[in-house]
């Protein structure tokens, strides 16, 4: 009972800080906010998918098969045979790390189809309430522009608040590749605002791309937003723990390794890691490295990577870290006590990280807005052009 007790003083702890410091609408959903269900299971059909033996033998386990079976098994398999697999099992497919590109791509479109139907049945149906129809036809829309002409859909998964990732640039011949990795909130809903782009992990993404283009005209590059772990929501208990951290964790893990086999950049794919998304990167981070070269691991508005020290994050990584003096994040304590938490602060002299110039950002989703140092230094480092990469004015 005392330790309970305990737990629950340490959450207010840590909300009231972040609701002191930020008295806008997610500071408010703080106290309020529920804990989410993360996504630990294969998509809807995989049952049906591993009891599939109509091509006379057993199709990779979504659940356990690795990127290289998966590719394994596709290359040896007609176009017809793989067609009719998008057909019957567009969410499997879909999101298969080791897949071939395009058939994700095609077999998503299938999977938000589907779904678009099955929520506007919901938002017609006058037999349940208010509430639900408004969510359903908010679904409709959300899922709607994800099927606009250009999309490339690399994982959408409909359970819960709705996961996805999208590409852009072309990924197949890409000589860098960069994956940004979002923090609390981001979802379906969130997935790409126009009100407030920068907000949302398709608006980070479009930034990089287009500061990628700016730097490196004739660069081959693609930019991933992975949407592909259940976020926080708020400002509440899960945003100081790093419980969904750690399922999401392996999910990060299988996408670097379904990269490695359908994508071939010059370098490992760099990671952009924001807000609680730093916490997933420092629990992936120990199990990321292939061998090829360190991975460029970039944490900005972070509150902590689950470690004291960037040497506890493994030899296979290297990592730049940011935040601008007006984000609130930096008023949240840099501690753990009991699980609660996130560790010491990466901007920290003592941290080991590089510290980047975010000068002219702006609060805690500013850090990709035009003209800002960190947006130039994202690209670079994104590009490998680390001599253009600026530091913190000393003093």
């Amino acid at each position: 009972m005392q330790r309970r007790r305990v737990k629950r003083i340490l959450i207010g702890v840590f909300a009231a800080s972040a609701v002191l410091v930020d008295a806008g609408a997610a500071a408010a959903q703080a106290a309020a906010a529920n804990e989410q269900v993360a996504i630990t299971t294969p998509p809807a059909g995989s049952a049906a998918w591993t009891a599939d033996h109509s091509l006379g033998r057993s199709l990779p386990d979504p659940a356990t098969a690795d990127a290289r079976t998966v590719a394994a098994f596709f290359a040896s398999i007609t176009p017809e045979q793989a067609t009719r697999l998008i057909a019957e099992y567009p969410l499997v497919v879909g999101n298969l790390d080791g897949a071939p590109l395009a058939l994700r791509y095609q077999a998503n479109r299938v999977a938000i189809a589907a779904e678009i139907d099955r929520v506007r049945a919901q938002a017609n149906d006058r037999t349940l309430d208010s509430t639900t129809r408004a969510l359903a036809e908010s679904r409709v829309n959300d899922s709607t522009a994800l099927l606009a002409k250009g999309r490339q859909i690399l994982a959408f998964d409909p359970r819960g608040r709705g996961l996805v990732s999208e590409v852009y640039g072309d990924l197949g011949t890409a000589q860098r590749v960069a994956v940004l990795v979002p923090g609390s909130d981001a979802d379906l809903a969130h997935f790409d605002q126009s009100a407030d782009p920068l907000r949302s992990p398709a608006g980070m993404a479009r930034a990089l791309v287009a500061e990628e283009h700016r730097q490196s005209p004739d660069g081959h590059t693609a930019v991933i937003a992975w949407t592909g772990y259940v976020t926080p929501s708020g400002l509440g208990p899960d945003a100081v723990t790093s419980r969904l951290a750690d399922v999401a964790a392996p999910r990060l893990e299988r996408l670097l390794g379904g990269l490695a086999v359908t994508s071939a950049p010059d370098s490992p794919p760099t990671l952009f890691c924001h807000s609680y998304g730093s916490v997933v990167c420092g629990v992936a981070a120990p199990k990321i490295h292939d061998g090829a070269g360190a991975t460029d691991l970039v944490v900005f508005g972070s509150p902590g990577m689950g470690v004291q020290d960037a040497s506890e994050l493994g030899s296979g990584v290297r990592v730049w870290a940011t935040r601008n003096p007006s984000d609130w994040i930096g008023n949240v304590p840099y501690l753990e006590v009991g699980g609660l938490g996130h560790g010491a602060d990466p901007t920290g002299a003592d941290f080991g990280a590089e510290e980047i110039s975010s000068a002219g950002a702006a609060g805690h989703t500013g850090y990709l807005a035009a003209n800002t140092a960190s947006l130039h230094n994202f690209g670079a480092i994104a590009l490998g052009l680390y001599q253009s990469v600026s530091h913190p004015s000393a003093g």
